[in-house]
């Protein structure tokens, strides 16, 4: 996002905690289940546990306390409008503890938000050229952002201070995320690398040659035993975190998209390419949400590697927007080119409700940890952040 901000360097990731599970079906069904947290990585027969949604790794902070209690008609409505940023938002998230909501943009600059009034908290200024990404640590004292000057920055949330500077991508960096512990960070960029970073030292530990476009989203699993990648190059894959070996590549054959720059040919066959914008972990790790620009939003099973849910109706051809499970896991939520946000029925796929209210593109948004308020920006001709609510 530097100058004029292209179209593919926007969108991005938040935590979000919920109280049931789901597992696909034979049928294809989403359904509850009791597979623990790192299933995936320890076993493929998951032993039951009696909450597979509950937060397996203890922030340093309790979340925010209060009632949380959905209005009887279960519509979402604006509790807040925020203004402050200059230029596009490329990205928001919520704090883990619940009390802040960060934002970044491309006018260099990241900003907290109070979320008891939607004040302004603090403007942080370090970066020299557009910022792409956030991304907080799980007690909430640190936040990561990711620049088109090719720097990571860790910022100390209390001081307001750059604690680190992490420098290794030689593109634009695009994404970033911290592991459950803090001691781990993982980003992606432009120059199509994966790498994860050693916090306190701020130094590299490994460089993933990952994928073969530009690296628009990285996270870890709940555990931070596994790294989850996607790509423009249509592929999401799965990397051990600790040996940095790629475990799995989940690819959509059935419903590829053609995009005559990204064809090539291989086995004497035309390779067709869905260009990933988005992912997002279950809480159980099963499952990852991905949001590509074919306007479609796919729920895989990461240990079958099989797509089991699609979700349609929004619009996303152009940028790279951020999908994510809505507070209290039953609906998919999503920004459009429209400048609406969707929601989906987690288990019939129906559109629920479309918000509106932004002026542009929402390319940004983010679910709360534990109340029912999602987060959402616009680019150019809106700029601002909106707060939703169904809480009463």
């Amino acid at each position: 996002m530097n100058g004029d901000m292209t179209p593919e360097l926007n969108g991005k990731f938040s935590p979000t905690e919920y109280h049931q599970d789901f597992e696909d079906t034979a049928d294809g069904e989403v359904a509850e289940s009791s597979a623990p947290p790192n299933a995936m990585a320890v076993s493929p027969e998951p032993e039951p546990k009696p909450s597979a949604y509950a937060n397996t790794t203890p922030n340093a902070h309790s979340p925010e306390p209060g009632p949380s209690v959905p209005r009887p008609d279960g519509k979402y409505r604006t509790k807040y409008i925020m203004s402050g940023h200059k230029r596009s938002i490329s990205s928001v998230k919520f704090s883990p503890d619940g009390y802040m909501l960060a934002s970044c943009s491309a006018d260099k600059l990241v900003k907290l938000w109070d979320l008891k009034n939607g004040e302004l908290v603090a403007t942080l200024e370090g970066h020299s050229e557009g910022i792409s990404d956030i991304a907080w640590s799980n007690d909430s004292e640190y936040l990561a952002s990711a620049s088109d000057d090719k720097t990571i920055c860790i910022w100390n949330v209390e001081s307001r201070d750059i604690a680190k500077v992490l420098r290794g991508h030689t593109n634009f960096v695009f994404c970033v995320n911290f592991n459950p512990q803090g001691n781990l960070l993982v980003s992606g960029g432009y120059d199509e690398t994966v790498r994860v970073w050693d916090v306190a030292r701020g130094k590299p530990l490994r460089t993933l040659p990952a994928h073969s476009d530009p690296v628009t989203a990285v996270l870890f699993n709940n555990d931070g035993t596994l790294i989850a990648s996607c790509a423009m190059d249509g592929l999401i894959r799965i990397w051990d975190s600790e040996s940095g070996q790629c475990l799995k590549t989940l690819a959509d054959d059935d419903n590829p998209i053609w995009y005559v720059e990204d064809t090539m040919i291989l086995r004497d066959r035309l390779t067709l390419c869905i260009r990933s914008s988005h992912i997002k972990f279950s809480p159980n790790s099963r499952f990852i949400l991905a949001s590509t620009q074919d306007s479609t939003i796919r729920l895989w099973n990461a240990q079958t590697s099989r797509c089991v849910k699609t979700y349609t109706g929004h619009t996303n051809r152009t940028y790279s927007l951020f999908c994510d499970f809505s507070p209290g896991g039953s609906s998919i939520v999503s920004g459009s080119e429209d400048g609406k946000i969707y929601l989906w029925d987690l288990q019939n796929r129906q559109i629920v409700q479309a918000l509106e209210g932004h002026r542009d593109v929402v390319i940004a948004l983010a679910c709360h940890p534990t109340r029912h308020l999602i987060a959402s920006a616009a680019m150019e001709k809106d700029l601002t952040i909106r707060i939703w609510t169904d809480e009463m």
